[in-house]
């Protein structure tokens, strides 16, 4: 007899983009069609040069970063998002309403832990972050689907008619992965004020906020008073600084809900990785420039998948910001079938919207994620050629 596995881990979806990986298995591009991969949403770049002598000089230098540190995080580093995050948003954040994890994966995670057990309920807007997904269903929590209108932004009233006795947070994602659709200001107090309201969390993944096309605040939810720690920001170091590898991420919350959070973090992983850490600091104090540069690579790069997909046959563009682009595809083929066979037809890696979206889902069906913060103009319009000269089980 086989040892048992977790009902709830059996019925949790596989992993999306290990999946797409896999359709490459056996496939050959030619030279003069290479693959086009716009499956992830990861930087494909090491870190620039100055944080990676910085990465250096920590791990030969400080005997500290090979060390345990405060499962909080480095009081440094801590020091410093709160200062950018008090920059930014207004409002009074100090280095006791941040919190380091190991990634923004991890940071979800430790805020959902300390928030709901199996049985509660969640709601996220569809369609939804896969992993946020997995990790509810992991716990036995119900993901409870909200819909998103045009320009695929949710609106508050439509959650509060799926609020009950189980709800227990509204997670929000914006930029979007998968839609890259920014959030409106007033759309994120109403969700605010409905949360207060109804005695709720409101999570806010703001992994993508670095490549925001607001210049300036894109929300006043931290400006405004709130005593009862409703908001909740998570953030990544990943997408900024090209930090994937080294796992590090933030909660920025209230004391009182960190001190929970520090528990999850302490069993979890300990602390996140030190040197990780190392390098966001560095960032944080010598890289503002940089990514500033970074920010109008990426706004060049929706304008160009913009333009190329206005005028593509069929396709839709549904939403566009940040790392992202979400379409309605023209083919008969369901997103699930039509992914695998643009891989060997067409030398275009993708994720089809069924890995966002409820089982069954036929939005999903419909629709496509493409992930384009890694290739450039050129390859934008190589990609919007492919598919327009695809026609695989025609239009």
């Amino acid at each position: 007899m086989s040892a048992p596995v977790s009902p709830a881990m059996a019925a949790t979806a596989a992993p999306p983009v290990m999946e797409a990986r896999r359709w490459l298995d056996g496939v050959a591009f030619p030279p003069e069609r290479p693959l086009i991969n716009v499956s992830q949403a990861a930087p494909v770049a090491p870190p620039p040069e100055g944080m990676r002598k910085a990465l250096a000089e920590a791990a030969l230098g400080d005997d500290s970063a090979h060390l345990y540190g405060p499962a909080l995080g480095l009081p440094a580093l801590r020091e410093a998002l709160a200062a950018q995050w008090q920059a930014a948003y207004g409002g009074a954040t100090g280095p006791e309403n941040v919190a380091i994890t190991a990634g923004c994966n991890m940071a979800f995670c430790a805020v959902m832990a300390t928030l709901a057990e199996a049985g509660d309920e969640v709601i996220l807007p569809v369609p939804w972050y896969f992993n946020h997904k997995m990790w509810l269903d992991m716990q036995g929590v119900t993901a409870v689907p909200l819909p998103c209108g045009a320009g695929m932004i949710p609106e508050p009233a439509q959650a509060e008619a799926l609020i009950t006795g189980r709800t227990r947070a509204i997670v929000l994602v914006t930029p979007n992965n998968p839609t890259g659709a920014e959030y409106p200001p007033d759309v994120m107090a109403g969700f605010a004020e409905l949360a207060r309201r109804r005695g709720l969390a409101l999570i806010v993944d703001e992994t993508y906020r670095d490549f925001h096309s607001a210049d300036g605040r894109p929300h006043d939810l931290r400006a405004a008073p709130d005593p009862d720690g409703t908001v909740i920001q998570l953030y990544s170091f990943s997408k900024a600084y090209r930090l994937t590898g080294h796992r590090v991420g933030a909660v920025v919350a209230a004391p009182e809900r960190l001190a929970q959070v520090e528990k999850f973090l302490d069993t979890a992983a300990i602390c996140a990785p030190q040197l990780g850490q190392c390098g966001a600091l560095w960032g944080l104090r010598n890289l503002q420039d940089w990514l500033a540069r970074e920010r109008g690579e990426i706004l060049a790069r929706r304008a160009a998948v913009e333009e190329a997909f206005a005028s593509l046959p069929g396709w839709r563009l549904l939403g566009a910001g940040a790392y992202f682009a979400y379409l309605e595809h023209p083919f008969a083929e369901p997103s699930d079938s039509l992914a695998p066979l643009l891989v060997r037809e067409a030398g275009v890696l993708m994720l089809p919207g069924t890995m966002f979206t409820p089982a069954g889902s036929a939005a999903g069906a419909r629709q496509m994620r493409i992930a384009f913060a890694n290739i450039d103009g050129g390859e934008i319009a190589d990609l919007a050629a492919r598919l327009k000269g695809w026609r695989h089980g025609g239009a």
